[in-house]
């Protein structure tokens, strides 16, 4: 986690997986189907969110970030 000069908060993690974070659509996030459902609550919730490779030592993987902006 970490705290900008706007006011935001970003709140990040790391997995194994390469492949681009898949939003579920809405009648996903209805039923008790588990992939995806931490994204849609990221989604939900967050101002802005995004993905990105890693970028060093050919690691793989990606990292998820979202952010929440003060009120």
């Amino acid at each position: 986690m970490s705290a900008s000069t706007t006011g935001a908060l970003r709140i990040g993690a790391w997995d194994a997986n390469p492949e681009p974070p898949e939003p579920p659509g809405a009648l996903t996030c209805l039923t008790d189907a588990e992939p995806g459902r931490g994204l849609a609550l990221v989604r939900a919730c967050a101002d802005l969110w995004g993905w990105q490779p890693p970028a060093r030592d050919g690691n793989r993987g990606k990292y998820v970030w979202s952010e929440l902006t003060a009120a």
